[in-house]
């Protein structure tokens, strides 16, 4: 389980400086399986030549071409899907059965939804005199994250090549695996040399040097709050686009004629999701004062449903969280709640008891939890719920807003209610009783979850520039 080569240019090539190692470390043993090379800027500018190199002809290549090609890397990669989800429960834990239908399926789903609006958009119209022409970014640096490790790449990728966009690509040192996979799919299908391109490293290194990079025209983040201001600030000297898909602290607004005995299940399976480590999990459970006692009850035993174990276990429920740092930091913030006064509905500090090793977390629920409290304000990313009792729908839609972020929010009620309320929520998503995600619909958020949009159309238009051409005859 090595990553040991960059893709630069169509070929696998070794690193530019002396190569320095990084420890690829199983989230479930805590043994190190394999290394990482870690790229340097030098890396870096070769890659941003390569993808300058190829960027005209494939922004010339036509829309039938590109459909094509779109139309190859999904037949190739389902062709390895099996093999995706096995990675993927390796490097971040993941139950094998969550790895292959959910993170390794919605992959190739990315690439239908950009075949399918490229093949009918409109790159091209007029106002008056004038013809409005819709034109590849550039080079766009995609920086992605350990938690969706092929979806966030993929949420990028799809889009940049249907709008004619070349590419650096850098995925997490935490999980470099599964793009290993996707480069050999791209490869597979044809995908010009140069138009996609890998370096492999750190944040600090790599991930600044895309974002400085005067040969880079738009870069696209997904991770921390932290790392997309540090992007934008690397990338402010260029002037150049700048994406963020950030942090998340989402709320989940339960009215009291829902029904709890479908509402607060829902609400806690969605927040333990990917064992609790997605960005748009609703932590923030918002019930009424009257109905707290009844919902602690539902919650507990819903929560306890959820084992914990090894990936390929068909019995396990919830993985592990990702490395050391991240199961450190969930300890900390679980502490700060018993230490701030929340109630300990059920979980707590420490590993299960039937588990000696591995960054696992217990399933953890807090209740009677205000709204101030570390663990109502920070992203903790694990299993852990805080609900937070209102005792009117203003003050629960203030509580929800009063958040730095603002990716997504969730309400369960009567239709009618639950859609008011959606509508004075301060986020970009928000699900009504227990809606589906679905995959052309935009995905962003407000304030400190980021800007821009992936999915659909939205997405797409990320990845193109608009000029104005005055005094234009139609033809």
């Amino acid at each position: 389980m090595d990553a040991r080569q960059f893709y630069i240019g169509g070929a696998w090539v070794d690193p530019i400086t002396a190569p320095r190692s990084f420890g690829i470390v199983s989230p479930v043993s805590e043994q190190q399986t394999g290394e990482l090379t870690l790229g340097s800027a030098a890396d870096v500018d070769r890659a941003v030549a390569a993808a300058r190199k190829a960027l005209p002809d494939w922004a010339a290549w036509s829309r039938e071409d590109r459909m094509a090609i779109l139309d190859r890397i999904v037949q190739c990669y389902n062709r390895r899907i099996d093999e995706v989800a096995h990675v993927i429960a390796e490097e971040i834990g993941a139950p094998l059965w969550f790895a292959r239908d959910v993170q390794a399926v919605g992959v190739a789903t990315q690439f239908t939804v950009m075949r399918r609006i490229l093949e009918t958009y409109e790159f091209e119209h007029h106002i008056g005199t004038t013809l409005i022409r819709r034109e590849p970014f550039g080079v766009c640096g995609l920086i992605t994250a350990w938690n969706w490790p092929l979806n966030l790449i993929a949420g990028k990728l799809a889009p940049a090549l249907a709008t004619g966009c070349t590419v650096v690509l850098k995925p997490s040192e935490y999980a470099p695996l599964s793009a290993l996979i996707l480069t050999e799919v791209l490869e597979e299908a044809g995908l010009p040399e140069g138009v996609f391109n890998m370096v492999q490293g750190t944040g600090s290194e790599v991930g600044e040097a895309i974002a400085a990079h005067p040969g880079i025209d738009m870069v696209s983040i997904t991770g921390s709050t932290r790392a997309g201001a540090l992007v934008a600030k690397a990338a402010a000297d260029t002037v150049k686009r700048v994406h963020q898909e950030l942090g998340g602290k989402s709320a989940h607004i339960i009215t009291r004629d829902a029904d709890l005995k479908d509402a607060v299940p829902w609400g806690i399976a969605r927040s333990f999701m990917n064992s609790g480590q997605s960005c748009e999990a609703p932590t923030r459970m918002l019930v009424h004062r009257d109905q707290l006692e009844t919902v602690n009850t539902i919650a507990k035993n819903a929560a306890e449903t959820y084992t914990l174990g090894q990936p390929f276990d068909d019995k396990t429920k919830l993985g592990p969280l990702v490395n050391a740092i991240q199961f450190e930091r969930a300890q900390a913030l679980i502490q700060s709640g018993i230490d701030q006064g929340a109630t300990l509905v059920t979980g707590g500090t420490g590993r299960p008891a039937e588990l000696n090793r591995g960054y696992f977390v217990k399933p953890t629920v807090f209740s009677d939890v205000k709204p101030d409290m570390r663990i109502a304000v920070e992203e903790i990313f694990a299993p852990v719920l805080s609900i937070i009792p209102y005792d009117s729908i203003d003050e629960a839609i203030e509580i929800a807003n009063s958040s730095v972020y603002g990716l997504a929010a969730y309400v369960h009620g009567e239709h009618n209610q639950a859609t008011d309320i959606a509508c004075r929520l301060q986020a970009g998503r928000v699900y009504l009783n227990g809606a589906a995600s679905q995959s052309d619909a935009p995905f962003g958020g407000y304030k400190q979850s980021g800007n821009g949009r992936q999915s659909g159309i939205f997405g797409f238009e990320d990845y193109l520039e608009i000029k104005a051409i005055l005094g234009h005859r139609k033809s």
